[in-house]
């Protein structure tokens, strides 16, 4: 007997040795690059990794410049992967069984647009309709997160990607040249910059599309993380998330988080007409950030916080921009036999996005932080989400 478990602890330490190999040769994510290796449209699609010495690896596809996986240590050290989404190209792809925006690099225009439509020097363009009479994302499907980008890897934390949209493309004017910076940096943040320019007057609105579960732990519900929103206003919004036009205080409403709370002591607040708008089922909504004043964003001060009680992961958020969209997730898990990375199911309220923006529907509200740019500009847009142990 003693024989048989020496023999077994033995094995059990080589595999231990052999599976600590692999992992240190191997990705902190355990995503397999192959599975990412393709050819979209002409294009060769690659997963491309930046990662810091302290811990921090993030796995990004040039197919609409998707962040797969961000991984940084939790309170106890452990690698911890912090967004959602696929671990393989097919799935991404695949815009019948397993839509998402997961991830991605949003554009030309993110959020939604009212009725479809926009006008740019005196002419009315009619754009794609892909929420129900909205456009969302720049067309949805054939918006730029489908698209494959030109990728340039400068180092071991910096990944540029480039596309180029034709005029008229899902209906919007100009021809837009746009980059997408990713850079980790050594105190873990993602650093996100984007730019563009045109060869006639447009509107851009880029973003970025993480869903982040800070717990670790995407197949329960993520409520109990603690959100921050440096806002005194908000936009709300119809049925169809339209913002009314109005801009609102936050005061005594659900939308307060100018004192961090857990999403959880709010998200059921259906008394509240505009959580009813939402189905009841949670927060869709952009935020006025304290941070843009004058015409001009501080991208130095926190505009928003997540943080996870459970695994101590704290990320702060820094934008140039006027608003954030705060969106928990609330339609995942429809699918029940959607399987996605890791073989994990997601439920929903599982994970909270946060996307630097102009206001929904900006193009069409006089007054608000316009998005246009024209022949001669360059658009500019930053975020950054800074990862530490709070």
């Amino acid at each position: 007997m003693k024989k048989i478990l020496f023999a077994v602890a033995a094995a059990t330490s080589l595999l231990a040795c052999n599976t600590a190999e692999k992992t240190e040769q191997g990705l902190l994510s355990g995503l397999n690059p192959a599975e990412f290796d393709t050819v979209i449209n002409e294009k060769t699609v690659k997963l491309y990794t930046l990662k810091n010495a302290n811990g921090m690896e993030v796995c990004i596809t040039n197919y609409g410049g998707r962040v797969v996986s961000l991984v940084v240590p939790d309170k106890d050290g452990k690698s911890t992967d912090v967004v959602l989404g696929y671990d393989n190209i097919a799935q991404y792809a695949d815009t019948v069984n397993s839509p998402s925006d997961y991830g991605s690099s949003v554009g030309r225009y993110a959020n939604r647009i009212a009725g479809a439509k926009i006008t740019c020097e005196g002419t009315e363009y009619k754009l794609k309709a892909n929420d129900g009479p909205n456009c969302l994302h720049g067309g949805g499907n054939s918006g730029w997160m489908h698209k494959v980008c030109d990728a340039e890897q400068i180092g071991d934390s910096i990944l540029k990607l480039t596309l180029v949209a034709e005029d008229g493309e899902n209906g919007f004017p100009g021809n837009v040249t746009a980059t997408t910076t990713y850079t980790v940096t050594a105190d873990n943040t993602l650093d996100i910059k984007w730019e563009a320019t045109t060869d006639k007057e447009t509107v851009i609105n880029m973003t970025n599309h993480n869903y982040y579960n800070l717990n670790g732990d995407p197949e329960n519900v993520g409520t109990d993380m603690v959100l921050y929103i440096n806002a005194d206003n908000w936009t709300p919004a119809t049925p169809f998330y339209i913002p009314t036009g109005e801009i609102a205080s936050v005061e005594g409403t659900p939308m307060d988080f100018r004192t961090p709370h857990a999403i959880a002591d709010s998200i059921a607040s259906t008394d509240f007409p505009q959580m009813r708008n939402s189905g009841g089922k949670g927060y869709d909504h952009n935020w006025c950030l304290n941070t843009y004043k004058d015409g001009k964003g501080d991208d130095t001060t926190v505009c928003a916080s997540l943080y996870s009680p459970k695994t101590g992961i704290f990320m702060e958020m820094f934008t140039n921009e006027p608003g954030v969209q705060c969106y928990t997730g609330n339609f995942q898990g429809e699918n029940k036999e959607l399987v996605c990375k890791g073989g994990k199911k997601y439920p929903p309220h599982v994970s909270v996005c946060l996307e630097s923006q102009k206001y929904p529907n900006s193009p069409n509200v006089k007054g608000w932080p316009s998005p246009v740019v024209k022949p001669g500009e360059k658009y500019y847009s930053h975020a950054a989400y800074k990862f530490s142990i709070k």
